[in-house]
């Protein structure tokens, strides 16, 4: 049986870890839950095929949201549940993600819980949807449920799409720089190279170390492509560890441009499902629970675990959130008047309203800085190396005219 490195609290909040093995991570979990331990953090003990990338749900999050919109759509209607399913798994374009919603309709059928059908699919149905949709049958209220779990997937995907789109131009800017680099590195130096011996004669200094440059990279071409490999590799597998999520999610919140930016996105995160979670009758305690793993950000993920601990133990939310100096004042502030006035749902929505209008402005500011600094990068690299290699052409021009 595969062995898991877990983290979590127990039932006075102290923070633990460990070791346990079981069949599967789902199972790992649910015996980590009897033994009274919230979970904060399950992995793979040994090699983890996914730290490279290649494993994924097969279903993407534009899809969950539009399912859970159609679905909401029509319970609401007033047709069967089973029907629903039956339905939705028909008419899905996505094979997979068709086959899951048969394999939960199955479940219904055979007596369990939508929830409980759903959490059999958990790198689908993450522990935030199968919390809302359970809280939504025991309360009888699952068309609301479903419409407000829809509503925010969708915010959720607009949000991540906007980030996306501006981190994707200085991404392309960077690739395309490095392969321009690389071509004229490996193709066309080498023809200034070869007419510079003919004309013999010593170099200037920077033509000099461009045609080093050159001359490594043609005897080592293999080397640095396999040296970029294992950087980004490493990177990965750093990453996956505790201290090294710890330092890069860091080093992320702390970076100028990117920092403010990411620092936004997961203030928004954290509200709008934190806010959703309570709104729909899920406890704080798990609510906190559940939006730590969602946070994407171990710093922000490791402040609301705090604050989980300090509410656990009588105090509230606010203070903890506060010293952590990740989240604004202006946040903190505000959940304690929501905290005060028992509105804290209604508060936590407002911020999220509030902080998805900021990553908006800030992804357009982002833009607008970028695009210049990109250009000058790409013009100076490329343009300085043009410059170099006909620096030894215009000194033998001026030693001509004289």
């Amino acid at each position: 049986m595969p062995e898991f490195r877990w983290e979590g609290t127990n039932r006075a909040g102290r923070h633990m870890s460990g070791k346990i093995t079981a069949a599967k991570k789902s199972e790992a979990e649910d015996l980590l839950t009897q033994r009274g331990v919230t979970v904060t953090k399950l992995k793979g003990a040994g090699f983890d095929i996914s730290t490279f990338g290649v494993i994924g749900s097969g279903v993407n999050d534009k899809e969950l949201a539009t399912f859970t919109r159609q679905f909401a759509v029509m319970i609401n209607a007033g047709l069967p549940l089973v029907k629903c399913l039956q339905i939705l798994s028909e008419q899905q374009d996505n094979k997979v993600f068709g086959g899951m919603i048969e394999d939960v309709t199955a479940t219904v059928e055979k007596g369990g819980t939508l929830a409980d059908a759903m959490s059999q699919h958990s790198n689908v149905f993450s522990e935030l949807y199968t919390n809302m949709v359970s809280a939504g049958e025991q309360g009888g209220i699952l068309d609301t449920i479903l419409n407000r779990l829809s509503t925010h997937l969708e915010k959720s995907v607009a949000l991540r799409s906007k980030v996306k789109s501006a981190m994707m131009y200085p991404m392309v800017v960077m690739i395309v720089v490095i392969l321009v680099t690389m071509a004229l590195l490996l193709f066309v130096i080498p023809i200034f190279q070869q007419m510079f011996t003919d004309m013999g004669g010593s170099l200037p200094g920077p033509t000099q170390f461009v045609v080093n440059l050159s001359e490594f990279m043609q005897a080592n071409i293999l080397l640095v492509l396999l040296g970029f490999a294992a950087l980004i590799v490493g990177y990965k597998m750093y990453y996956k560890t505790d201290s090294g999520e710890r330092v890069i999610d860091a080093i992320k919140l702390k970076m100028p441009i990117f920092g403010i930016l990411v620092r936004k996105m997961s203030i928004a995160r954290f509200s709008r499902t934190l806010g959703t979670l309570i709104s729909s009758g899920v406890s704080i305690l798990d609510g906190l629970s559940i939006t730590a793993k969602t946070s994407g950000n171990r710093v922000v993920s490791d402040a609301i675990m705090d604050a989980r601990t300090s509410i656990s133990g009588g105090e509230n939310i606010s203070n903890p959130l506060q010293a952590s100096g990740v989240f604004p004042g202006m946040v903190t502030q505000m959940i304690a008047v929501g905290e005060e006035t028992g509105g804290i749902d209604t508060m936590l929505q407002k911020i999220a309203d509030f902080y998805e209008e900021e990553v908006d402005t800030a992804v357009g500011g982002l833009t607008s800085v970028l695009e210049p600094i990109m250009i000058v990068i790409l013009g100076g690299i490329v343009g300085g190396m043009v410059i170099a290699m006909y620096l030894p052409i215009f000194d033998m021009i001026g030693t001509v005219g004289q």
